[in-house]
């Protein structure tokens, strides 16, 4: 897995090249039509095991803005059973 702040994965450049982009998301945030549609065509599932409405609506409100179409899974409402007979969230998907 990428660990962002360890010194060997990171570069000044990379984090400068993020700082700037998020600088153009916040300007384009003030506008009218907020929407970027970089991730049309793609789906994106929000899946959390403990409750977190203001996490699951800011993660669905920015993959929208950025064009993807959102579905938000309830683990309370996934049956246990599935998991405990080898059945992983990867089989799910």
């Amino acid at each position: 897995m990428f660990k962002f702040l360890e010194e060997n994965n990171t570069k000044f450049e990379d984090i400068n090249n993020i700082l700037e982009l998020s600088k153009i998301f916040k300007e384009h945030n003030k506008e009218k039509d907020k929407k970027i549609p970089i991730l049309k065509g793609r789906t994106i599932i929000n899946l959390f095991f403990e409750p977190s409405t203001r996490t699951l609506i800011s993660f669905e409100i920015a993959a929208k803005r950025l064009g993807a179409d959102v579905i938000n899974m309830n683990i309370e409402a996934v049956s246990y059973t599935h998991l405990r007979a080898h059945e992983t969230p990867e089989h799910r998907v």
